[in-house]
């Protein structure tokens, strides 16, 4: 079971950068860059999870638009669309937030274009050999998306409704895995039978991994609430 991954992306992905996790990436050449390709999807999840969150925060209430306000990049992706750093309305923090994207994929290719040639980068493997990453901001967009990874640490991923929210996730999941380990009668059948066939903290681990958000809070009513049937 699983997915057929070449090593490539196997590779892409134990090297993919995080704030909140390491892989260990002993087996995938480690003191080596990863792919080119590699690099330009770590890039471009940064910056749309970026452009998710402010919407994200602007949406519901979290983050103020006069806060906002205060961060450099924003400031200037509302002057370039044309709109107010402080608008509360949708219209003008999405012509904002697609600024946003703009400009900083604009500056992405620019500015690894440049790296690439300053470099003298002309093989596939020269671009793994290079020391550092070759798919990455200018360093002043670099110093300017930090700030804004550094507001929405603060005002959205550090806030207390999305702190309570994430409390309750971890111990809905950590119940359910819980539960059918202790009873794994519990579980469908077909899940049932791959216990007999392999580890089944694994097994378990990875039905619950598969779930969606709301079959994860369907199921934990019907195994906790008594007044749901099953």
């Amino acid at each position: 079971p699983g997915l057929n991954l070449t090593w490539e992306v196997r590779e892409g992905i134990v090297k993919h950068t995080t704030e909140y996790d390491a892989c260990d990436a002993r087996g995938y050449e480690p003191e080596r860059r990863p792919t080119l390709e590699a690099q330009v999807v770590n890039a471009a999840d940064e910056i749309a999870f970026n452009a998710h969150d402010v919407d994200d925060g602007l949406r519901s209430g979290l983050i103020e638009p006069a806060d906002l306000a205060r961060v450099t990049i924003w400031r200037k992706v509302c002057e370039r669309a044309g709109v107010s750093a402080e608008a509360s309305d949708e219209l003008s923090w999405r012509s904002a937030i697609r600024e946003l994207i703009n400009m900083e994929v604009t500056d992405l290719v620019q500015s690894a274009a440049g790296a690439l040639e300053a470099h003298g980068i002309d093989s596939p493997e020269a671009a793994r050999e290079h020391p550092a990453s070759l798919i990455a901001f200018s360093p002043a967009m670099g110093e300017m998306n930090s700030e804004l990874r550094s507001f929405l640490q603060t005002h959205l991923y550090r806030h207390y409704r999305v702190v309570r929210m994430a409390v309750k996730a971890q111990r809905l999941v950590t119940d359910l895995f819980r539960t059918y380990v202790q009873e794994p009668t519990q579980l469908p059948n077909p899940i049932q039978a791959r216990l007999q066939e392999g580890d089944p903290y694994r097994v378990v681990c990875d039905y619950v991994a598969g779930m969606t958000d709301r079959f994860a809070l369907e199921e934990y009513r019907r195994l906790f609430d008594p007044e749901v049937r099953t």
